[in-house]
């Protein structure tokens, strides 16, 4: 165990049990001082990662009821939240997804279309992980990624001249192509990155406030898109250009690795379909609601649905052969959910003991300017993300962020939406995300190499960050 682990093990609970014996924090607010103390622990535990994150997420569960913040019963409804079910449908589907090998087909489809020059080859990977990581996890979309490229760089290395400053440039690029945007694809959609489902579910537990699917969609895909082209630009045409370098086998290696895949089996084409159905259902549920009365379809409902589907609906029927069975939800990242539980418990607890009401109260009594606060809070949560999970500081934040769209007067989506996509867009340091870490672990890459690009497209970010605050978030929501 590292020092700053055995420092974060027993700093967060003597953190825990100074606050709680201070005197009240906040007037009128008896269990402010308790619910201030309980998010420090956790906080302290998060950024050491003393114990696993899941875990942390479990101390509301405890510290609550004990504290009287609230009953037991109301602090478990949060682990049980229909946003919870809604990404437990999404980890099924992308579980079948991989067990069948279907993200890999379509990832290397998608780079053989773009072609094989290499800045065509470095757009192919990016667009290839960018499109796997809007359906399941950035880190398994980077895993599929990985040694698809390591093969084509070996390319590079093995051939006539060696391993040319072109050479190194074209592999930067693709290796940081590869993680940069598998961040940037899990903005697109709900279940494309945790953050995106603590937000949701804050949302609809606190302020009844429903953000569907598609509605996300409409957002989050277009500037997922254009992300993912400023990154390629900055990569290819700026940082770690690659002129004059030419090769064919790529095209070869490509080949190879779908030979190995053989023809579409019929379990992939089963997972096609439910994987189709559900994603229709969840694009035009709104105006299937409205064509039948009272169905009442929601996303976590069709999620779960489709998740059903994958173990009940039989490849082989005489055989008993269905595509998913219990055991392969081994896999699954069962510790996520009890994050969003724990998150969503924190949030439930600041808004019962009046810590949001307090801040939006000192916001509304200060002269502060909005555009200004959001452009701080964009900043604040784009580099703080840089060291610590993001789910984790989202579950923290949001609350809070909720709390000062009240104070400044202004629909709390207009803030929340691109504070919480600001946590997603982590581009500078190894430690910021699985899939800088796995890229990072290839050994093509140095931190500073990562950071000199990193903090380039950190910045950009805010700016377009502050953009789409300013002008496209009110227009579409």
């Amino acid at each position: 165990m590292g020092l700053s682990r055995k420092v974060g093990l027993v700093a967060g609970p003597l953190l825990f049990i100074l606050i709680i014996n201070l005197p009240g924090l906040l007037q009128g607010h008896e269990q402010a001082n308790a619910v201030i103390a309980v998010a420090a622990w956790m906080i302290i535990w998060w950024i050491t990662e003393a114990v696993s994150i899941s875990v942390t997420a479990l101390l509301p569960l405890i510290l609550f009821p004990l504290l009287e913040v609230m009953p037991i019963a109301d602090v478990g409804a949060n682990y049980g939240s229909p946003i919870i079910f809604l990404f437990f449908g999404g980890f099924v589907l992308a579980l079948a997804l991989e067990k069948v090998n279907l993200h890999r087909r379509i990832a290397l489809n998608i780079i053989r279309v773009t072609g094989t020059t290499p800045n065509r080859v470095v757009l192919g990977f990016m667009i290839a992980t960018a499109s796997l990581s809007m359906w399941i996890s950035n880190t398994a979309s980077t895993v599929v990624m990985l040694p698809i490229a390591m093969s084509v760089i070996s390319l590079l290395i093995n051939d006539a001249d060696g391993f040319t400053k072109n050479d190194q440039n074209f592999a930067l690029s693709v290796m940081l192509g590869i993680a940069f945007s598998a961040n940037a694809g899990g903005i697109a959609t709900v279940i494309g990155t945790p953050p995106n489902s603590v937000l949701i579910g804050l949302l609809e537990n606190e302020y009844n406030i429903e953000v569907s699917f598609l509605k996300w969609m409409t957002l989050g895909l277009p500037f997922s898109i254009i992300l993912v082209g400023i990154c390629y630009l900055v990569l290819v045409k700026w940082m770690f250009p690659n002129k004059q370098l030419a090769f064919s086998a790529s095209r070869e290696v490509i080949g190879q690795e779908l030979e190995k895949l053989g023809p579409t089996s019929g379990r992939e084409k089963m997972v096609l379909v439910i994987f189709g159905i559900t994603v229709f259902f969840w694009i035009f549920r709104t105006l299937i609601n409205k064509l039948i009365p009272g169905l009442g379809l929601s996303d976590t409902i069709i999620s779960v649905a489709g998740a059903i589907a994958l173990f009940a609906v039989p490849y082989n029927y005489k055989k008993g052969d269905f595509i998913l069975k219990w055991p392969d939800t081994q896999r699954l990242a069962w510790g996520i959910l009890l994050l969003f539980g724990g998150g969503l418990a924190l949030a439930k607890g600041m808004s019962a003991s009046g810590i949001v009401d307090i801040v939006s109260e000192a916001i509304a009594s200060s002269e502060i300017g909005i555009l200004f606060t959001a452009s701080l809070l964009i900043l604040l949560m784009l580099f703080m993300t840089e060291l610590m999970s993001n789910v984790a500081l989202v579950a923290v934040l949001a609350p809070v962020v909720a709390g000062i769209a009240i104070g400044l007067d202004i629909p709390m989506l207009y803030l929340l939406i691109p504070v919480t996509i600001a946590s997603s867009c982590a581009f500078m340091l190894p430690m910021a995300t699985p899939p800088n870490a796995i890229v990072f672990a290839s050994g093509y890459i140095k931190v500073h190499q990562m950071a000199r690009v990193g903090i380039i497209l950190n910045l950009i970010s805010v700016g377009l960050l502050i953009l789409l605050f300013q002008y496209i978030v009110p227009l579409l929501f």
